[in-house]
């Protein structure tokens, strides 16, 4: 996809302020591509944008539009906000705007405002009555002076409907062991400002730690978080550790490569996942007591810490999760929880997809499944060339389809059913 710089932009009229954009049209020639993903009988996607760069989270407005986050190396320089749009109406997001000169992964729309994140602060626009920014070169500073240590940085944003903004603070450290041992820090510290969710009220300008409330903690890094309008609760899944030599002969080989689950949690105020001190077996279906603190794969942790409502194969890495309320799909698809997971697990040997988790009076029914696959374009237990794309993030369109982005390439895809 070739893109050209738009001189005439300031005066296209779409946004106050414009000119603060970096404004871009691609090609009206280039259809839209059907995309060759596996997905249950009625459904169909397309690739209604490409070569965007590694677009983190996404977020459709109600005309349709769509916002996307990118992550960049800022000493390089760039935009991190991205505003797609389709101006002739054939399907394909044709049109580029991009603000914002920081890298991160947060992005969600919420009584007229667009929420935003940086890898260490949460800013917010104000929307016109189209859902287009007024003024990017003035957004609101909601959260700053949060952790960022370059690893697991990415602050993804959750928004209740009781003005609440949930933002996520991952875990640089994988098992906050004491330097150069094998031993757990006691207590760990490091839970003081990260490796948890924080609660900050969503109007309200120049928060920091202090003006916020830890609201759930031994999460070691969250990316996929989602508000379920149904239980009115947060869930957030967090990505599971990983085990290295040092942690012990249980742990090495091919239980390195099977555990923990990726898991996910329903919120509440005070809930602590165990980390760094248990992780959950989706073999023995229990937490158990990680090796830092003494575990040996067969002594269970502690029973204060919470279990996941559901389980998946470890490595999975869960960087989305969307709490589906349209009318478009099934009626079996509303209000389940659709998961984009960026990564591979061996046992299955399975990743790179998105799948549906079926949700029963507000609980999950204990079943999972792929949704849709086939995002890689190859074999993954013996590939034979390059991945094609691989899924990161989900945001759900006014009529009710389904997008997924892409941080690989840049692709947008659209997944719609008749």
């Amino acid at each position: 996809m070739t893109n050209k710089l738009m001189k005439a932009a300031c005066a296209s009229g779409l946004l106050v302020g414009l000119a603060a954009f970096a404004a871009f049209k691609t090609s009206n020639d280039t259809p839209v591509k059907i995309a060759d993903l596996k997905m249950p009988g009625g459904f169909t996607a397309t690739i209604v944008a490409d070569s965007l760069g590694p677009i983190r989270h996404i977020e459709a407005n109600a005309k349709g539009d769509i916002y996307a986050r990118k992550n960049f190396d800022p000493r390089r320089g760039g935009k991190g906000v991205f505003f797609l749009t389709d101006t002739n109406h054939d399907g394909r997001l044709d049109k580029k705007l991009a603000f914002g000169d920081y890298p991160g992964t947060g992005v969600k729309i919420k009584d007229g405002y667009l929420y935003s994140s940086s890898n260490s602060a949460v800013f917010r626009y104000k929307l016109d009555k189209n859902g287009q920014v007024i003024d990017p070169n003035k957004p609101e500073t909601i959260v700053t002076g949060l952790l960022d240590k370059r690893n697991d940085n990415s602050k993804s944003l959750a928004l209740d409907d009781q003005g609440n903004l949930y933002v996520t603070v991952g875990s640089w450290s994988d098992a906050c062991r004491q330097p150069k041992s094998a031993i757990g820090i006691p207590g760990c510290p490091i839970l003081d400002s990260a490796a948890g969710v924080w609660k900050f009220k969503a109007s309200k300008q120049n928060q920091t730690y202090s003006d916020g409330v830890r609201f759930a903690t031994g999460l070691k890094n969250v990316v996929g978080i989602d508000y379920n309008p149904v239980t009115k609760s947060v869930f957030a899944m967090p990505h599971g550790r990983s085990f290295d030599k040092q942690s012990g002969a249980f742990f090495v080989g091919q239980k390195s490569s099977e555990l923990p689950a990726e898991t996910m949690y329903e919120l509440t105020q005070g809930l602590d996942a165990g980390w760094p001190f248990t992780y959950y077996d989706q073999q023995l279906k229990k937490s158990m007591l990680a090796p830092e603190y003494g575990g040996d794969g067969a002594k269970p942790g502690d029973s204060k810490f919470a279990d996941p409502v559901i389980s998946f194969p470890g490595h999975l890495a869960p960087n989305a999760i969307l709490f589906y309320t349209g009318n478009m799909f099934p009626k079996r698809y509303k209000n389940g929880a659709f998961i984009a997971f960026h990564g591979r697990s061996v046992s299955p040997t399975r990743g790179y997809f998105v799948a549906f988790v079926p949700f029963v009076n507000g609980k999950p029914t204990g079943e999972w499944e792929v949704f849709a696959d086939n995002f890689t374009g190859q074999d993954l237990e013996k590939p034979t060339g390059p991945y094609k794309y691989r899924p990161m993030g989900l945001a759900q369109g006014p009529d009710g389809a389904l997008y997924v982005s892409d941080d690989f390439v840049g692709a947008i895809f659209k997944i719609t059913y008749k």
